[in-house]
């Protein structure tokens, strides 16, 4: 066996201080590392960019509170008048066709001939123009309020 001596055991170490390096932005942005982070209770920062991945620099202009408010009458739309709403059945029950058909005859969903005979959509000219074709019937004249 080695002998020791028999004095002071001493140690000299010095502290050693590591520093980490500092992680790179792109880095930090790697789903993984953001995915790690999280599930080990770090903090995440969020940014969230506007306009980010558009190529527009103006802004639509706002419209002013005091306009909205100065403004009396209810935005409403005008709908489909009864006149309309009957002539639309009747041509389509006189050809013995099913909504459903005439939607696919003027390239329209049948959702879209339903609130025209139920007098919940909105005119639209195109549409009753459509209607008109395939139906044989005048249809436009008679647009009410």
């Amino acid at each position: 066996m080695p002998n020791r001596s028999a004095g002071v055991i001493r140690q000299d170490w010095e502290p050693v201080v590591m520093h980490k390096t500092k992680p790179k932005s792109q880095d930090l942005r790697d789903p993984k590392a953001v995915n790690q982070a999280l599930r080990s209770g770090a903090p995440v920062q969020t940014i969230r960019k506007f306009d980010a991945g558009s190529n527009k620099k103006a802004t639509a202009p706002a419209v002013s509170s005091r306009r909205l408010e100065e403004e009396t009458e209810p935005a409403a739309f005008g709908r489909v008048s009864t006149e309309v709403r009957q002539g639309i059945q009747k041509a389509r029950l006189e050809k013995k066709m099913s909504q459903t058909k005439l939607a696919k005859l003027i390239n329209e969903q049948p959702k879209v001939v339903q609130e025209y005979e139920n007098g919940k959509a909105v005119p639209n000219q195109a549409v009753l123009a459509k209607m008109e074709r395939v139906l044989g019937v005048k249809l436009r004249g008679k647009i009410g309020k």
